[in-house]
């Protein structure tokens, strides 16, 4: 590996402990969660694994106090996606991942009928202006017309750690939503299967051979017209609260692909306000939050 691209790249430490001592080196790099798949990388794509400061097999057997160093090849942007100067809300960034806040009406990532615009192509970007030699791993996507916080991993080790916690159900969103109609219960669970619906590409209905999904609800606010409330997702299938809410009876407002109104909004009234996971390089639990945007606030003035 050349020495620029040594300095760009995507590296991690670590110090054996004496209880260490002994340990084959691709065990000591298993229980990293460094999948096979990136030991294969780093072993034929350029990777590099050293042992204070000398390279070394995954066979070598540790010692109390080895210096072991990861290097991960270079990721190589992607050809297709076109890098685009729109600006970013960066909530917190540190070499490891971004949390941003991404507006309504802007795409997660491109797509057939939006291939502009998109939240990936500013990413790109500011890659770019960085100087960060990454794809793009977004971590948890966002509809289109949904707003709120969005997770983003800088490097494939890192997407593939936040993966395995999305599986395990430890990174936790909430999210704000207006539904039209009165909501009688003050919390409740949605628990119903959700499915492509048969004839659209796009829509998802509750039907019997759909996947399993369950969404919490609590109600914060109420008026002749909306509810307002609180979700939490326990599944994350495509268009879950839309499709749920629709389902239950209480469209969101503006969600006009599922029954409800763009009388007083123009898109689905939701909003991902709280996101939270365990950072597993600083090894803490990271909370943010992210108040309501303009629509949804005037919306809530139109309760009454």
């Amino acid at each position: 590996m050349p020495n620029e691209e040594l300095k760009q790249a995507f590296k991690l430490h670590w110090v054996a402990s004496e209880r260490e001592s002994g340990m084959i080196l691709r065990e000591f790099i298993r229980q990293r969660q460094i999948s096979r798949r990136a030991l294969a990388a780093i072993k034929f794509g350029g990777g590099l694994i050293l042992v204070n400061e000398k390279e070394a097999t995954v066979r070598y057997v540790l010692k109390g106090g080895d210096r072991i160093q990861v290097i991960f090849p270079p990721e190589e942007p992607s050809s297709g996606l076109v890098a685009e100067m729109i600006p970013l809300t960066i909530k917190y960034e540190d070499e490891f991942i971004l949390v941003v806040a991404k507006p309504p009406f802007m795409s997660t990532i491109p797509s057939r009928e939006h291939p502009a615009g998109s939240l990936a192509n500013a990413l790109a970007w500011y890659y770019r202006d960085k100087g960060l030699p990454s794809t793009i791993h977004v971590v948890t996507r966002l509809d289109r017309d949904t707003s709120g916080l969005v997770l983003v991993a800088k490097h494939s080790h890192v997407h593939h750690l936040l993966s395995e916690q999305q599986k395990q159900g430890l990174v936790k969103r909430k999210y704000i939503a207006i539904a039209e109609g009165y909501v009688e219960e003050r919390s409740g669970k949605i628990e119903e299967p959700i499915g492509r619906k048969p004839t659209s590409i796009i829509e998802r209905e509750v039907r019997a051979d759909g996947q399993y999904a369950c969404t919490l609800f609590e109600v914060t606010g109420r008026s002749s017209s909306y509810s307002l409330m609180s979700l939490q997702l326990l599944t994350g299938r495509t268009h879950q609260i839309r499709v749920h809410l629709s389902h239950y009876g209480f469209p969101l407002a503006g969600d006009d692909l599922y029954g409800g109104s763009t009388k007083d909004i123009s898109r689905q009234a939701l909003h991902c306000s709280n996101l939270k996971f365990f950072h597993p390089f600083l090894n803490k639990q990271m909370v943010f939050e992210e108040p309501l945007p303009e629509d949804m606030r005037k919306l809530l003035g139109k309760r009454g």
